[in-house]
């Protein structure tokens, strides 16, 4: 882990964008051997949002950047970059950031996007949060995006119950004393269990869908996420306790409070989401950051820790003193 030196970011504005379609887990039962009854005492997950037959990833992005970018009060002209972490883009390129860009009109800005999974946004945050550090960057839109209405496999109960589509966003900027500032950063990857979480098909002609292999997943997130974080706070400074809040990737309730429980936490001191959206990967932190905020969640002085781990497998952190 590194504390961040250089210039401080804050965030200045939030967003967030769901989709219309609700998806219910009894919707499940007219087509697969599962009822609502297994589905939310083994995930927490209620219902799910779909992206409309008309809607592709960029189109999410670009609603959540709006509200994002209102929020904050800054104009498209002011962004210096844009960054998506997605794992459902539209296409391999062009980037679903390049597509924001030109949308918004964001006529000084760079864009790409950052493929970690789940732990997509959190990657792009740190990008961000360096950028500014730097001086490379004064403004930076951040945004996690999925749309996985089309890459699941919808005869398989064990992976297309859990994800669903949306979009959060949010504005990073340079800090001035009293607004906020990213203090710590850590990211890491266990590329040995790649294998745990893919989006391939065996062969040219078979079509590539999400598979998971979810025990592997469930016995390293319990495993290995706990010892991370630990390390993390104290590499930081500071116990899991002495965070006020947490903005977590909302994967599984089972999981959240099972290493909540691990680093001795409540689960009072997060926001969990996943019964109205399920597993919205890349963009899921960034969804529960926005209603966090917006609900009042977050409070100024308060310590604020970012977790996320996905594909590859991925695992991310960052602390913010709001």
């Amino acid at each position: 882990m590194k504390l961040i030196d250089g210039r401080f970011a804050m965030i200045a504005g939030t967003g967030k964008y769901i989709p219309e379609r609700v998806m219910k887990n009894s919707d499940f039962e007219k087509f697969l051997d599962t009822n609502d009854k297994w589905i939310v005492e083994r995930t927490g997950i209620k219902e799910r949002h779909l992206a409309g037959e008309d809607e592709k990833c960029s189109d999410l992005a670009f609603n959540a950047a709006v509200f994002a970018l209102k929020d904050s009060g800054l104009a498209p002209e002011e962004l210096d970059m844009v960054i998506v972490g997605t794992c459902s883009p539209d296409s391999a390129f062009p980037s679903v950031a390049s597509k924001v860009q030109g949308r918004l009109g964001a006529v000084n800005a760079g864009a790409f996007d950052v493929h970690a999974g789940c732990t997509g946004s959190l990657a792009a945050m740190s990008a961000g949060i360096a950028g500014i550090a730097c001086g490379m960057w004064d403004n930076v839109l951040v945004i996690g995006a999925e749309v996985f209405r089309d890459i699941l496999d919808w005869t398989d109960r064990g992976t297309c119950i859990l994800f669903g589509d949306g979009a959060g966003a949010c504005v990073l900027s340079v800090s001035s004393e009293k607004k906020g500032r990213f203090t710590a950063s850590k990211l890491m990857s266990d590329g040995t269990k790649h294998n745990y979480i893919t989006l391939e098909g065996e062969n040219r002609d078979d079509p590539h869908k999400v598979r998971m292999k979810g025990n592997d997943v469930f016995r390293f997130v319990n495993t290995a996420l706990p010892v991370f974080i630990k390390d993390f706070c104290q590499d930081a400074g500071l116990t899991p306790n002495q965070v006020d809040f947490w903005v977590l990737h909302q994967a599984n309730t089972r999981i959240i409070e099972g290493v909540f429980k691990r680093i001795g936490v409540s689960t009072e001191k997060t926001l969990i989401n996943l019964e109205n959206y399920g597993n919205t990967s890349a963009a899921s932190m960034m969804i529960t950051l926005d209603e966090a905020m917006k609900s009042g969640r977050i409070r100024s002085g308060e310590k604020v820790a970012f977790v996320a781990f996905g594909a590859g497998m991925t695992l991310g952190a960052l602390l913010y003193e709001a």
